[in-house]
Order: structure tokens, then C-alpha cells, then sequence
């Protein structure tokens, strides 16, 4: 094997002395290397939360890019010196180092050292990760002299065109270390769970030893192996006079210490906080703006997100104190920005995506799966508003009351009030924050149509046009007078976005759970047109009008804010701040809802089993208004209050009983199916 691998040398010499010449004379200029090899290989892509904390990552890779003064310098000295000790005297190739280390491994039966430069392994390294097709990966691992040269001329460029300290970080950064970690950082981390700053002598030996061999010199599969590949990179630290004999004998007698820890956190299942935001996120940048699961597992992007984590936190603490995990009530909190639509939490009594019963994996905070009741009565309030009805008008009612235009089947359609909602004679105002079923009803009849009711609902934020819910249309069409006791399956989302748009004063914005996307390289990320893929917030001013939206934040102050007489959603009262609201109770008990607001968040909370019907037990007013205080406590206590903006005089003032506003359609009794409602209390 001896004489073999010298004769074989002495053959080659000549011809790699040629290609030498030849490629250092053809060598590209720096604008010809590919871009990947100019910025390097990229990192995980972050996902962070408002204050910059990292939430989870995602990757196929997975690799934490450091910079050179963030690796320990006998990390470095180990790499070269077992790699390509002539690295900082080479430009990019080294004949001599390829003859001797031929020489040396024939002798030996092994690879004991390298032949190719680190600067011909990093492109080697380089365009192998960075191919996106079976072609690709084969051109970048075939075995001929045409790719031999290409990495060779990459090479020879590369060193003309970054220090010698740049390719050793970069190639640190891209290398594979074995046990699932690619670049120094991982590798340290996942090994001995340090950073890569913080590396002793016998742990960078190891690490610089796995680069040929990481599965078969694995320390923490084959502890053995590793001692055996550690000191033979020791050994030849020592030969090259960068460790002393003492530092030999002491690294050489040091156990094989390794100190397992995780990974990257990988994914919503890893989610720090947030786990079903990080779906719903998920699920945005891939479906909203278009980005590929591959963009986000290589692309090492940055995505900012508008979560807050004082505010999931809170949520999480709320729907567990009221809700213990697993139980088969879902506690749903869900809260948005007025004005913007950032999405801020979403909480819920499950964990993402595992497989106990404790788990869920569909994103319950955007799914419309039950009914919220009467929060649905400030679409018909709003309604009226807009066409004239100002919030003092009366109306008058029996109980139970027979609609005059909706009907049940066959038959009349009839609801009933109860508890304080119970009285003859109510106004706007009243009927509201006492969530009299009765009024709002007669009040549709009053329209004549429920199509006011759902044309509002939808340009305040509400949406029908899911798989599990009734379309608009055909709640039109069929005039389903139940739609203002809140019978259709309602997004948590979508709840606190329509009350959203009474908060801003009847600004609607679409929810967003994304602030901005950076490249690997610092940049917006842009589409394929050059358009940054996350423009500004998606809102529509005066989606209400103005008057309507101010008028109602008043008005629903009073079902919260203490004191006033059969208000239904005081549990939900945090002292000192103005906050309006109304609570929720669909259909046989099967779903209670409170949603509230500030001039600041707009926040939804719903309590249901998703997995069949079953009697929550209680109403709006208890546990869901209860989470609502208990989410929003932490946030609101401390912090100065905010004012709504006052009521519309116009929507205010006396009602002109003799001249009531027209309906909107000509009252027609109408042949629909409407689904029963139980009426309780709301």
C-alpha cells in the first residue's frame, strides 16, 4: 500500500501541478461566485415574538450561524491542524497538502488527514446543501475531473474575495457534526450543551475530529471511536507544535465527557409560547403570502411576529384557571389589536399538536365550530344604528314574542326572554346591554330583513364562507331570523376582529399575525416580482360609519363598567379602565361567549366541546367573562386608562316615535328553516 500510494502520488504530481496553473489562471472574479457561497450557508429561520424573543425556529438543517469572535480559538487551531495545516499559507489549493496527506493515509490504511483544502471543502459543502433538485445534489457529489475543477476555480476565487478568517467561520458554519447538528454552534450545543465560544481543548478536538467521520466517530453512539479520533487530532496538534507535552497528556487522559443537550426548538410542536399562534402563523405564510415550506426549512429567514408574550401568558393562566388542561371544555382566548389587527394571543386549555388527550392540532382560535350567542346582537344594533334607529328607540314587546316576518319551518318564529331581559318595553340601549332576545328580534322585523345584520357583521370582520358555516348568502336568502342570537358557527378570531372595528372607531383591520419577513442576509424579503412579501397593515377606515361604532362602545360599556341595572358581563370588569362588551349563550347551552374591548385590545373568549355537543353549564356572564378579567387584569392593571371617543349625538337624542325609519325591506312573512334557539339567559 506504501509504494502504491507513492508511485501513485509521483503520477499525479505533474498533472496537478497543471491543473493548478490552469485553474488559478482561470479563476473567476468575485462577481461570478454563486451567491450562496458569497453570504454563506443560512441559518435556521427564527420566528420572534414583539420583544424579540426567539418563539421556535424552522429548518431542515439544523444550523445557528456565529460569527469568529463567538468560536473558541482552539476550536479553530484544531480544524486547521487536522484538516489543512498549510491553510493559511495556500490560496485556495494545496498540492503539496494533497500528496502529503495521500502519502499519510496509504501509510496509515485510513483517513487520518485531509486532501482537500477548507476552502475546497466549503464549496464542495456549500453547493451540495444549497441544491434544491436530485440534479443538483448529483452534480455537486460526482465523481469526474469537470467538477473537481469547478470547485477548484470556486475555490481560487473564494480566497480571493473573503480572509482567511471568513472561510474557516464559514466553513465552521456549514460543516455537518453528526447527531442531526450542522455548524460549530448546533454541534457544541447538541454535544455538550455549551455555546461554541466556550469550547475546551478536549471538546474541540472531538468536534474537529467528526468532520470526516461523524457517524462512525460519534461520541455519544460510540464513545470509543471518538477517544481513538480525538487524540489522534490531538496528536497531530501536538506535532504541529501547537500544544506542549503537558497539554498533550493532560487532553489524551481526559474521559470522553460528552453533555447531551437539545437541539434548536423545531416547529410549533417546540414553540417556546404560543403553539397554536405558531400554527395559525404557519399556516399564514404559506397560504396569505405564498411562501414555500422549503423558504422557511433553508431560507434562514427572520420573521417578526406581532405576538405578545405578556399577553399569552396571561391568556394561558386565564383559560387553565378556569379550565384545567384536557378537560373537554375548550377555553378559547383570542385577542387582537384595534387599528392594526396584530394578532397579540391565542390561548387555549391544550397543548399543540401531540397526541394525548390533552393535545389538539386544529387551531381552534380560527375555527368556526360553535355558536357565540348573542354577541351577534351588536351586528343587529349596529344595523339599526346606521339606518336611523338611535339607541333610546322603544320598542315593545310580549314574551314569548311572535316575529312577524321570520319564520320556523312552517311555522312562527318565537323567542322568549328571560331573567332581568324580561321587561315589555326596552330601548336600544337597554335591550343591549341587557341582551333581551325578544326586542332584537321585533328589531330585525323592524329592518325587515336580516341582510343589514349580515352585511355589517361582515364588513366589521365576521366571515360565513368556511366549510363548517352557513354562507351569507343563504342566510340572507333563507332569512334566518336566529342569526341575531348568534346560531351560526363563529370564528374566536373573527369575534374579537368585528369588535376590533368598534374600538378603532369603525376602522376594520384584516387580523395579521406578521410584522415584517427579513432575509438571510438582512433584507426585506421581497416576492418574485420584487415586492416585499409583508406590506403594511390590511385596514379599512370607516368600514362603519364612525357615529355607529363610537355610539355602541358606549352603549356596551354599560353591560360591563358596575352598576347599571341587568347588565349581564360585569364579571369581566377590571377596575379604573373603560371597557365595553357582551356576552354570549348558543344554542342548548352548547357554547358560551364573552368578547370585550378597549380603546387598546379587542379579545374574544369562547367555552364549547369541539369534539361533540355537550352543556357548558352557566352563561356568558360566568366563566367566559371571568377569563376575559383574568386574562386582561395583568395587562390593564398599571397601565394609565384609555378613553372611548364619545357617542354620536345624532344616534343619541329622543326617537321620533312618529316617524320611525322605514325598513329596509317590505315586511313579508318568509318560508325559511331557521334552527330553534333556547333563549337563556344572555
Amino acid at each position: 500500500m506504501v509504494v502504491a500510494g507513492v508511485l501513485l502520488a509521483g503520477m499525479l504530481c505533474p498533472w496537478l501541478s497543471g491543473a493548478g496553473v490552469l485553474v488559478r489562471s482561470s479563476a473567476t472574479v468575485p462577481a461570478g461566485l454563486p451567491p450562496e457561497l458569497v453570504e454563506g450557508a443560512p441559518g435556521n429561520t427564527r420566528v420572534l415574538a414583539v420583544d424579540g424573543t426567539v418563539l421556535t425556529e424552522f429548518y431542515a438543517d439544523d444550523r445557528v450561524p456565529v460569527t469568529g469572535d463567538r468560536i473558541a480559538a482552539v476550536m479553530k487551531q484544531a480544524l486547521v491542524d487536522i484538516e489543512d495545516a498549510r491553510f493559511y499559507e495556500h490560496h485556495g489549493l494545496d498540492v503539496q497538502g494533497m500528496l502529503r496527506a495521500l502519502g499519510t493515509n496509504v501509510a496509515a490504511g485510513s483517513v487520518q488527514q485531509g486532501g482537500s483544502t477548507l476552502t475546497q471543502q466549503l464549496v464542495k459543502q456549500t453547493l451540495l446543501q444549497a441544491a434544491d433538485t436530485p440534479q443538483q445534489r448529483q452534480a455537486a457529489t460526482r465523481q469526474n475531473v469537470g467538477r473537481k475543477l469547478r470547485e477548484a476555480r470556486l475555490a481560487l476565487a473564494l480566497e480571493r474575495t473573503s480572509s482567511k478568517d471568513e472561510i474557516l467561520t464559514r466553513y465552521l458554519n456549514t460543516v455537518y457534526f453528526g447527531e442531526g447538528a450542522y455548524g460549530i454552534q448546533s454541534a457544541a450545543r447538541r454535544y455538550f450543551s455549551v455555546d461554541a465560544a466556550e469550547l475546551t481543548l478536549p471538546q474541540a478536538a472531538m468536534l474537529a475530529g467528526l468532520v470526516q467521520s461523524p457517524t462512525v466517530d460519534d461520541p455519544i453512539a460510540h464513545p470509543g471511536n471518538a477517544a481513538r479520533r480525538r487524540n489522534q487530532v490531538l496528536a497531530r496538534m501536538h506535532a504541529l507544535g501547537h500544544l506542549s507535552d503537558r497539554q498533550l497528556a493532560e487532553a489524551t487522559a481526559t474521559p470522553v465527557q460528552v453533555v447531551p443537550g437539545h437541539g434548536s426548538p423545531h416547529g410549533c410542536l417546540d414553540a417556546a409560547l404560543g403553539g397554536f399562534f405558531c400554527a395559525y402563523l404557519h399556516d399564514y405564510l404559506t397560504g396569505r403570502l405564498g411562501l414555500t415550506d422549503q423558504q422557511l426549512d433553508t431560507g434562514g429567514l427572520t420573521i417578526q411576529t406581532t405576538l405578545r408574550p405578556d399577553m399569552q401568558a396571561a391568556g394561558n393562566q386565564a383559560v387553565l384557571a378556569a379550565l384545567p388542561l384536557g378537560d373537554p371544555l375548550a377555553g378559547i382566548y383570542t385577542a387582537v389589536e384595534p387599528g392594526t389587527g396584530h394578532i397579540l394571543a391565542m390561548s387555549v386549555n391544550r397543548r399543540y399538536g401531540c397526541e394525548q388527550p390533552a393535545c389538539e392540532s386544529v387551531v381552534l382560535n380560527a375555527a368556526p365550530s360553535a355558536g357565540s350567542g348573542s354577541t351577534y346582537k351588536v351586528f343587529t344594533a349596529a344595523a339599526a344604528l346606521e339606518h336611523g334607529y338611535p339607541a333610546d328607540y322603544p320598542i315593545t314587546t310580549s314574551n314569548p314574542y311572535v316575529s312577524t316576518v321570520y319564520k320556523q319551518g312552517n311555522g312562527p318564529y318565537v323567542v322568549s326572554a328571560f331573567a332581568a331581559a324580561d321587561k315589555p318595553t326596552l330601548t336600544l340601549e337597554q335591550a343591549l346591554y341587557m341582551s333581551s332576545n325578544t326586542y332584537f328580534v321585533a328589531m330585525e322585523d323592524r329592518l325587515g330583513s336580516v341582510a343589514g345584520p349580515v352585511r355589517i357583521a361582515e364588513r366589521m370582520g365576521m366571515h360565513f364562507d368556511r366549510p363548517t358555516q352557513v354562507p351569507a348568502d343563504t342566510i340572507i336568502a333563507h332569512e334566518y331570523g336566529s342569526f341575531t342570537l348568534g346560531a351560526e358557527a363563529t370564528s374566536p378570531l373573527d369575534l374579537a376582529s368585528a369588535y376590533a372595528t368598534l374600538a378603532a372607531a369603525g376602522t376594520r383591520c384584516d387580523p395579521t399575525p406578521v410584522t415584517g419577513i427579513l432575509d438571510s442576509a438582512g433584507r426585506p424579503l421581497a416576492d418574485q416580482h420584487g415586492r416585499p412579501v409583508v406590506s403594511e397593515d390590511s385596514c379599512r377606515p370607516n368600514a362603519i360609519p364612525r357615529g355607529v361604532a363610537t355610539t355602541l362602545a358606549q352603549i356596551m360599556r354599560k353591560d360591563v363598567e358596575p352598576t347599571y341595572p341587568g347588565q349581564t358581563g360585569v364579571a369581566a370588569y377590571v377596575p379604573g379602565h373603560e371597557i365595553a362588551g357582551k356576552t354570549g349563550t348558543a344554542q342548548d347551552n352548547f357554547s358560551v361567549a364573552f368578547a370585550g374591548f378597549t380603546p387598546r385590545y379587542s379579545a374574544s373568549v369562547m367555552i364549547y366541546n369541539p369534539k361533540r355537543h355537550q352543556d357548558v353549564g352557566g352563561a356568558g356572564s360566568g366563566r367566559a367573562a371571568q377569563i376575559w378579567h383574568d386574562a386582561m387584569a395583568p395587562i390593564l392593571t398599571g397601565q394609565p386608562p384609555a378613553l372611548f371617543p364619545p357617542a354620536e349625538p345624532a344616534l343619541t337624542g329622543r326617537a321620533n316615535l312618529d316617524n320611525p325609519p322605514p325598513p329596509t325591506t317590505t315586511p313579508t312573512p318568509l318560508q325559511n328553516v331557521t334552527a330553534p334557539i333556547s333563549n337563556r339567559p344572555r
